[in-house]
Parts: structure tokens; sequence; C-alpha cells
């Protein structure tokens, strides 16, 4: 579980400390601001751990297998041209620096980059043990309707599509899981299912589809919310959304309808109350509002949710605000004009009312 996230020169970031919460983290901010930049950099940190563990016989990690490893991962999930292009566009040279630290220390890694970099890191400290468990990054768009054929065609072509689309369709393509974990996975799905009013299923021939009272519907046929339901259906069956795993979230709201967000909203906090720690990035107020009214539950007290607010700085770059609550992160600009066109819809309805 990450505890704290500290960069400095890093894309639009001059420095930030990020203190992370224990299951829920909600990054806000306008376009442009680097929230999407946050979820890559430690998605990257920890899936690139979970690859090296399972397909190298080291016992322990070793500054060789992280530096061009770590590299290739950030470059493949960024895409810049070479690794340096993602310090903070400054003149002269700069040098980005990167630490995350997690609940288990063993796992504590720092490393950085210079703006020539092109294929290494300097691991500044190494971890000294493995995640054993591969994150999960779900982009703004849905892969169920690509899943066919796309692992392969993406790994025997070069294709300009981010490595988190491949490690997703990996994982979407594993089979069910089976066992004790069932009955956990059937409290998680019930809710997605009854939502998206049947099940998700995988058939030989690679092709998801819907399965209803109705009968089979091809997933290019679905609704894109459904579609979005039963990504994260097929993940949890699975098991890669169960036991303390770590899930990227990148705009959830996206493409969605309201009711449809309310879905989202709730399947998030199913999945922090079942272990899991969330991340996600934002600028709808409808997603922010429809989260805080679900944690206001007396029963989720428990829980702990850290808000960031990321914001244009005078100076250049982006600053980052923090705290428990979104009244702690200041005035986003997307936010407040949700608000403000909300009182001008009012004020206006009002009128009319009133002839």
């Amino acid at each position: 579980m990450i505890k704290q996230l500290s960069i400095k020169n890093l894309t639009v970031f001059s420095g930030a400390e990020l203190i992370v919460g224990k299951n829920l983290n909600i990054i806000v901010g306008e376009n442009g601001t680097g929230k999407t930049h946050l979820l890559k950099l430690l998605y990257s940190v920890i899936a690139v751990s979970a690859e090296i563990r399972r397909k190298s016989s080291a016992s322990v990690p070793t500054k060789s297998l992280y530096q061009s490893q770590l590299a290739d991962k950030l470059v493949n999930v960024f895409r810049p041209e070479v690794l340096g292009r993602l310090t903070r566009r400054k003149q002269g040279r700069e040098r980005c620096d990167v630490a995350v630290k997690f609940e288990d220390e063993f796992l504590d890694i720092a490393f950085s980059f210079a703006t020539q970099s092109k294929s290494e890191v300097t691991i500044d400290k190494l971890p000294e043990s493995w995640i054993d468990k591969a994150p999960v990054y779900l982009p703004t768009r849905e892969l169920l309707s690509i899943y066919p054929n796309f692992v392969s065609v993406y790994e025997g072509h070069y294709l300009e599509f981010e490595e988190t689309w491949r490690d997703t369709s990996i994982l979407l393509g594993a089979l069910l899981q089976k066992g004790p974990k069932e009955r956990k996975i059937r409290e998680l799905l019930e809710p997605l299912e009854m939502a998206m009013g049947g099940a998700i299923e995988l058939d030989k021939n690679g092709r998801f589809y819907l399965r209803s009272t109705d009968g089979r519907i091809e997933i290019p046929l679905v609704a894109e919310g459904y579609r979005k339901l039963g990504m994260l259906a097929r993940l949890i069956a699975t098991g890669a959304l169960i036991d303390k795993g770590v899930l990227f979230w990148d705009e959830p709201e996206a493409n969605l309808n309201s009711r449809a967000v309310k879905m989202i909203a709730k399947s998030i906090i199913d999945l922090i109350v079942s272990g899991i720690q969330v991340f996600i990035a934002t600028h709808s107020l409808f997603l922010l509002r429809e989260i805080e009214i679900l944690m206001s539950d007396s029963s989720y007290q428990h829980l702990e949710t850290r808000f960031f607010g990321l914001h244009q700085a005078d100076e250049g770059g982006v600053n980052v605000m923090q705290g428990m609550s979104s009244d702690d992160i200041g005035d986003i600009t997307a936010l407040e004009e949700e608000l403000e066109q909300s009182d001008r819809f009012l004020k206006i309805s009002s009128g009319h009312a009133a002839l």
C-alpha cells in the first residue's frame, strides 16, 4: 500500500510531496495540470516491480534489473520520445527525482534521471523486496470492445497506445478466480451485474459478451457506461481487484451519464471497503460529490480518504494542495464552473416560475 510520493522536476511539477490515503485518493484539477501523470508514475513503479518479480529468477531486487526496466516502463506508459522528456521543461539541464514510500518499508524506492537520459534511471534507494500483486490501471477509454487480438498485435507491432492498455487487457483475459475468494468476489459482482442487467463473459474466440436473461449481446453493442462497469466486473471476477491490490482510474466519469457515474462511485466505495487502495483522477463535481455523499455514511467513517487539488502556479508549473476533504484543496475552476452554472440555471428556473 502506497504511503507517500515525493517528486521534483517531473513534467509540470517543480516539486511536490503527496501524503497518500490508505483507502481512497482523489486527484482533482484542470486539464493539463498533471492528474494523469501522477497516476501513471505510481502505476509504473508498482507495475515494473510486479513484472520483474514474475519474469526474473532474482529473489531480491537488484539495481541492474531496475535501472533499465523501470526506465522502459516509464517510457512505454508515458510515451515520450525519450525518458529525459519527462523532466520539467526549463532552460538548461534538469534532474527529475522521485521517491515512493510504502506501508511496508522494504518496498520503498527512490530514483532519478536527467534531461539527457534515454534508457536508464539512477536508483538512489533500492527496494529490498518485490511487489507481488500487479496493479490495475483503467484508462478513460473502455477496453472490452477492442480486446480481441489486441495484446498479440500490441506485442508484435509498434503501436502508439500506452502500455497501460496492454497491461489491463492481459488482466481482462485472465482466468476466472476460483476457490475461497469466490464468495467475496460474488458480493462485489452482484451490484455491478444488477446495474448492467447481466454478467460479462469471454468466449473461446476472445470476444466479450454481456449475458442476460435475454441472451448474449456483443460488447460493442452494449452502452459504454455498462462496458466500463463490465471492465471493472471482469477484473474483480479474475481476482485482479481482490486482496490488497491498487487501482488507478483515470476520469471514471468520462463519457458516462449521471446514473452510470453514481454506479461507478458506489463500486469505488465497495472496492476500498474490500481492501483495495484506489486512486482516481477527475474534474467532475458530480462524481466528487457522489463519493462524498456515500462516504458520509457512518459505516465508512473508518476509511481514510485524501484529496489533492492541482493548481496552475503564477510562476509556471503546478502546485498541489491536499487534505482530508475537498474543502482543503482550494478552488478548482472546472468545479466552480459547474457550481456557477447550477446557480444560473436555478435563477432562470425561479424566474420562469414567478411568471
